[in-house]
């Protein structure tokens, strides 16, 4: 957001901020929010990089296509470890990993 429009909703009243800040996160609970979040944008790009859908995924994962849709949007029910299974089945490598979560 640009500076100018940050400070017409300043006068207005408005409180801008980050998400952690709005959330309460700490940073520690801030770092696992963006692995979560990167992690999920690289199970996507990995699914449709070999070629799966969402269900011959699950398939893969073995779970559910409803699950394996809740872990691509890093929803708060699902564990890393979970999604870092997933990444895993779909032939990623500890490379890849480690790539994904120090980007």
């Amino acid at each position: 957001m640009d500076k100018l429009k940050k400070g017409r909703l300043k006068k207005k009243g408005w409180k801008i901020g980050d998400v952690d800040e709005y959330l309460g996160l700490s940073p520690a609970e801030m770092a696992i929010v963006e692995m979560k979040v990167a992690l999920a944008k690289a199970l996507i790009a990995k699914r449709k990089a070999c070629g799966e859908t969402q269900v011959s995924a699950a398939i893969l994962a073995k779970t559910s296509q409803s699950r394996y849709a809740k872990v691509e949007h890093a929803d708060s029910s699902v564990s890393l470890e979970l999604m870092i299974k997933m990444f895993f089945a779909l032939g990623a490598t500890k490379k890849e990993l480690i790539r994904t979560l120090s980007a």
